[in-house]
C-alpha cells in the first residue's frame, strides 16, 4: 500500500469520522481497507467509485438490516455517518468532475468459508438452509434503486464472449467459450420467466463469515441488485464448491438445504448448473479483462486458478448429468428433456422406416430440444446449428410459439370461409414485395409451392416446356423430381426423364467454363443463348435465385437479366425459387432477386415463411393468377393458408422486423465470410468461400490449381464439427461444399466461435 493512499486515507479518517489507526488494504475486487484503531476497534472504509449516487447508499443501507430477521444471531456491517451526518465523505479531488467517495462500516468478525474446511455433508446442507433463509430475507426487501446491473449481473453476461479474446490460451478460450455457451443456451432465454426478488449477488467465500460452522455474518452488499431468485444460489453454488473434491455432490447438499427453506421450482432447477458454470466463466474473463487494465489489484486474481480447474471439470460434464446430481437429495425430478434410449430408437428406426430416410453425420444425434440458434442432445449439450435455415428467426421462438397457441385455441379452419388472419397475412407479405407480385396462393410446403407454380405457368402460357438449373433441386414429387436434375442425376436417378425439361449450367464462376470475374456476364449469355436455340418455346424458367443444393452458388450480376429477357421474349415466365434464401437471409435486402434488380413473374416461398410450422406460399402477379381463375379449375388447399398458419407467418414477419434480423444476417455473415476467408489464406484445402449474408458455402478442394475437389475431406471436416458441436451439411455436384444457413438470430459471437471451431478441425481434417 503506497505512503500517499495511506496518508489520504488518514486523513479522512480523521476529518470525517474522528478515527485514528492503522490502515492496510483487504482481498477482494473492491478497494477495502481495515482499520484497527489503538483501543482495539475495527472498521472496514470501503472506497467506492464515481457514479456512486446518494439513492443506492441510502437503499444499501435499508438492505443490509434485513437479513438478520430471517438468519438469527446474524451479523451485518452497519454504516458509520460523518460527523456531519452524511453517509459518505469524499476521498480528494482526481481530476474529474465526480469525486470518489468512502464509507466506514463496523468490522463484522468470524471464520472465513475458506478456514472451515474440511466440511461434511451436514455443513454443506446447513449452509444451504442458511443461504435459502437469506433469499427468503432479500425477496421481502423493495428499496429504490435496485432494478438496475452491473458488470457482476449474472442474468446479462451475453457480452462476455467477446471478452474471450483477452484469454491468449486457447485452451482456456475453448473452456470459456464451451461455458458461456452453456450459459447463453440453457439459462439465459429463460431467466425472465422466472421468478424475481433483490438478491445479495455475490455470495463468495470471503463474504459469508462462521463461528461454530454456522453462518454468523454477510459482508459487502455493493452487488445487491434485482435478479431471478435462483441466481443468488448459482453464484453460491460458483465459489463455494471451488477445489471441494466432489462439487456436485456437495452442491446437492446445499441445494437440498436451500430447497428446504425456500423451495425451488423445476425450471430454477434447469437453469442451475448453467447459470453457475456461466458465473465462474464471468470470474475469470473479467479477471484477464482486469489484469490487462491494471495489474496493481493482484486480490482479483485469488480465485482464477481454481476456477479454471473447476470450469475444466464442468464443461465435460453432460449437463443433464449435471442436473440430476444437483437434485439427488431433492425428492423431485429437473425436467429436462431427454428422449429415450439412442440405440433403442435406431432399432426403432430400422423397424419402421426405409433405409432412403438419411441420417446425418456418421454418428448420428438425438437431439430433444431446441432454442434461438442452438439445439440440445438428450445430454443436454447444446449444438450451434449452422446447418438448418427453417427456423429462420431462431429455434423454438417464444413469439412464434404463442401465435400459434393463441390462434389454434380460438379458430383453425379453412380458407372457403372468412377469417382475419389470411388478409392481414397476405397484406403484410405483399408490403414486402413488388408491386407486381401481390396476388397469393398458400399451401404447405415448398414442394406444393412449386408444384403450383408449374401448374400456374402451364395455364399462363398454354406451354410445357420448362429450363432449369444444373443440379437443382425443387422437391420431392415425381414432377418436380422431372425437374431437380439434383435428384435425377443423383444417387437413385434415371437421367433427364422428359424433352421438356432443358438443363441450363451451373452460374458457378468459381469451376464453371466462364471464372473470370471479367467474364461473368459470359455466363447470362451462355444461357441465354441456349434459351433463345430451343426449338420449342417454353412455359418458363424456374431456379433458386441462390442455388443451394448446386454448391451455395452465388450467380454473376447480370445472369438472371439476360435469362429472363431471353426467356420472356419467347413467351415464357419467370420463376424464382427462394424457399431457402427468401425473408432476408442475403442481409442486403429481404427477397435474394432484388439484390440483382430484377422481379420474377412467379414467387416460391417456403421452409423459413413458418419457422418450423408447415406453410408455403406462391406470389404471382394479376395476370398469371387470373389465368388460371379463367381456365375454370379450382384451387384449394385444406390446410393451407389457415388461420394458425396465417398468424405463425406474421409472427414470424414481426420478429424479423423488431429483431432487427436482416441486419444482422448481413453483419453477422461478414464476420463468417472473412472469417472463414482468413482460413483460406492459412489453409489451401478451402478453394473458395462465397456467399451473401447467412448463406454461404466454403468449397475443398485437393488442389487449388487444378480445383480437383475433395469430398473425403470435406466428409471427415464435418463430422470433426459435429464432434465440436458444430452443425455444418454438405452439397455441391461434387459433394465438397460445405453449406451454412444459420437461424437468423446467429450472433458475431457465435459465428466467432464457428471460424475457430473449423479452424482446429481443419488441423485433424488430414
Amino acid at each position: 500500500m503506497a505512503d500517499q493512499t495511506k496518508l489520504v486515507l488518514s486523513n479522512l479518517l480523521m476529518k470525517n469520522y474522528g478515527v485514528e489507526g492503522a490502515i492496510s488494504p483487504l482481498p477482494g475486487e473492491n478497494e477495502n481497507y481495515l482499520v484497527k484503531t489503538e483501543n482495539g476497534a475495527k472498521f472496514v472504509l470501503k472506497v467506492t467509485p464515481p457514479g456512486y449516487t446518494e439513492e443506492w447508499m441510502s437503499s444499501e443501507e435499508q438492505i443490509v438490516r434485513k437479513p438478520g430477521e430471517y438468519v438469527p444471531a446474524l451479523d451485518l456491517p452497519e454504516l458509520v455517518h460523518t460527523r456531519e451526518g452524511r453517509p459518505a465523505a469524499e476521498l480528494g479531488d482526481d481530476g474529474t468532475d465526480e469525486r470518489p467517495l468512502a464509507r466506514l462500516f463496523s468490522f463484522v468478525g468470524g471464520q472465513s468459508f475458506a478456514e472451515l474446511t474440511p466440511l461434511n455433508q451436514h455443513d454443506y446442507a446447513q449452509l444451504g438452509a442458511s443461504l435459502g433463509r437469506l433469499s427468503l430475507a432479500f425477496a421481502s426487501i423493495d428499496v429504490p434503486g435496485t432494478v438496475r446491473t452491473h458488470d457482476w449481473d449474472i442474468s446479462q453476461m451475453a457480452h462476455l464472449r467477446s471478452q474471450t479474446a483477452y484469454l491468449e490460451n486457447q485452451e482456456q478460450r475453448d473452456i470459456a467459450d464451451r461455458a458461456l455457451i452453456l450459459w447463453s443456451s440453457a439459462a439465459q432465454p429463460y431467466l425472465d420467466q422466472l421468478p424475481q426478488q433483490l438478491i445479495h449477488g455475490d455470495i463468495n467465500d470471503e463474504n459469508i463469515l462462521f463461528e461454530d460452522r454456522k453462518l454468523s455474518g454477510l459482508l459487502d452488499f455493493s452487488d445487491c441488485l434485482v435478479n431471478p431468485a435462483v441466481c443468488e444460489l448459482a453464484i453460491a453454488l460458483a465459489y463455494l464448491l471451488l477445489d471441494t473434491p466432489a462439487p456436485l455432490q456437495s452442491g446437492a447438499e446445499v441445494v437440498s438445504g436451500f430447497h428446504q427453506a425456500r423451495p425451488l421450482s423445476q425450471h430454477e432447477l434447469e437453469v442451475l448448473f448453467p447459470l453457475m458454470v456461466g458465473r465462474l466463466a464471468m470470474s475469470v474473463l473479467l479477471s484477464a479483462q482486469r489484469r490487462k487494465l491494471d495489474l496493481s489489484r493482484s486480490a482479483w486474481f485469488a480465485t482464477e486458478e481454481k476456477a479454471w480447474r473447476a470450469l475444466g471439470l464442468y464443461v465435460e460434464i453432460d449437463p443433464v448429468e449435471a442436473a440430476d446430481q444437483l437434485v439427488e437429495k431433492i425428492d423431485m425430478e429437473v425436467f429436462i428433456e431427454r428422449g429415450s434410449d439412442r440405440t433403442d430408437l435406431l432399432g426403432r428406426r430400422a423397424a419402421r422406416f426405409s433405409g432412403a430416410l438419411s441420417l446425418t453425420y456418421d454418428e448420428p444425434i438425438h437431439f430433444v430440444r431446441g432454442r434461438g440458434a442452438y439445439l440440445f442432445d438428450d445430454r443436454g449439450r447444446p449444438y450451434l446449428d449452422l446447418y438448418n435455415n427453417v427456423p429462420h428467426v431462431g429455434h423454438s421462438h417464444p413469439r412464434v410459439v404463442e401465435a400459434a397457441h393463441r390462434q389454434m385455441s380460438l379458430l383453425n379452419t379453412n380458407t372457403r370461409y372468412l377469417f382475419d388472419p389470411l388478409y392481414e397475412y397476405a397484406d403484410r407479405l405483399g408490403e414486402t414485395l413488388p408491386e407486381s407480385l401481390q396476388y397469393c396462393f398458400f399451401v404447405n410446403s415448398g414442394t406444393e409451392a412449386n408444384e403450383l407454380a408449374l401448374r400456374l405457368a402451364r395455364v399462363h402460357t398454354c406451354k410445357e416446356d420448362l429450363f432449369i438449373l444444373d443440379h437443382a433441386y425443387h422437391g420431392h414429387t415425381r414432377q418436380l423430381i422431372q425437374i431437380s436434375p439434383y435428384k435425377f442425376m443423383g444417387p437413385g436417378g434415371t437421367g433427364k426423364p422428359e424433352p421438356w425439361v432443358h438443363v441450363l449450367p451451373i452460374p458457378d464462376v468459381y469451376r464453371g467454363a466462364y471464372r473470370k470475374p471479367e467474364a461473368a456476364a459470359s455466363v447470362g449469355e451462355a444461357a441465354a443463348r441456349l434459351v433463345a436455340s430451343a426449338g420449342q418455346k417454353p412455359a418458363g424458367f424456374i431456379a433458386e435465385t441462390l442455388p443451394s443444393c448446386a454448391g451455395q452458388i452465388i450467380p454473376p450480376e447480370g445472369y438472371f437479366e439476360r435469362v429472363f429477357r431471353a426467356v420472356r421474349s419467347r413467351g415464357g415466365v419467370c420463376i424464382l425459387d427462394e424457399v431457402q434464401v427468401g425473408f432476408g437471409r442475403v442481409g442486403t435486402h429481404f427477397w435474394a432477386f432484388e439484390r440483382y434488380g430484377i422481379t420474377p413473374d412467379i414467387l416460391v416461398l417456403g421452409k423459413p415463411i413458418g419457422n418450423g410450422h408447415p406453410l408455403g406460399a406462391v406470389v404471382t402477379t394479376r395476370e398469371v393468377s387470373e389465368s388460371l381463375h379463367n381456365a375454370g379449375m379450382e384451387f384449394f388447399s385444406t390446410f393451407g393458408g389457415n388461420p394458425v398458419s396465417c398468424a405463425v407467418g406474421l409472427a414470424v414477419l414481426d420478429v424479423l422486423e423488431e429483431e432487427g434480423l436482416q441486419a444482422n444476417a448481413a453483419r453477422v455473415g461478414e464476420v463468417l465470410l472473412t472469417g472463414l476467408r482468413e482460413l483460406q489464406v492459412e489453409y489451401p484445402l478451402i478453394g473458395d468461400v462465397r456467399g451473401a449474408g447467412l448463406f454461404i458455402g466454403m468449397e475443398l478442394v485437393k488442389d487449388p490449381a487444378t480445383l480437383e475437389p475433395a469430398p473425403v475431406e470435406t466428409d471427415r471436416l464435418v463430422n470433426l464439427l459435429r464432434q465440436r458441436r458444430i452443425l455444418t451439411g454438405i452439397d455441391g455436384p461434387y459433394h465438397n461444399v460445405i453449406k451454412i444457413k444459420p437461424p437468423m438470430v446467429l450472433s458475431e459471437d457465435d459465428a466467432r466461435w464457428a471460424v475457430r471451431e473449423v479452424s482446429e478441425a481443419l488441423k485433424n481434417v488430414g
